[in-house]
C-alpha cells in the first residue's frame, strides 16, 4: 500500500480504537478517521466541521466499510489527507 509523502515523525504513531475515539473533533480536539489501516487528519476539512461529516459519520473511528461503500475507485481523495499514523490491528475476541 502506497502512502502518501510527508508522513514525518508523527505518522508513526500507532492508534488503539479507544486512542482513536478521542480525535472526534470536538471541544476543540483534532478530527482523525481511519482507512483501510491508515490514521488521517481530517481536522481542516470542510467537509468534515466539528468532526461530523455528511450522513451523520463522526471522526474519530474507523470508517473504512463507509469510505469504500460511498467512495469506491476514489482512493486518490486521501492522497490528499495528511496521514498521523496507523490503527491497531484489534486481536482481542
Amino acid at each position: 500500500m502506497e502512502q502518501p509523502p510527508g508522513g514525518g515523525q508523527a505518522a508513526d504513531k500507532v492508534f488503539t480504537i479507544s486512542e482513536l475515539s478521542t480525535y472526534d473533533g470536538s471541544q476543540g480536539r483534532p478530527a482523525y478517521v481511519a482507512v483501510n489501516g491508515i490514521v488521517y487528519d481530517v481536522t481542516d476539512r470542510p467537509a468534515w466541521a466539528g468532526g461530523m461529516h455528511f450522513a451523520g459519520l463522526r471522526a474519530g473511528k474507523d470508517l473504512t466499510a463507509q469510505f469504500t461503500s460511498c467512495h469506491r475507485g476514489m482512493e486518490s481523495v486521501l492522497t490528499q489527507l495528511p496521514v498521523v499514523g496507523t490503527l491497531a490491528s484489534e486481536t482481542s475476541e
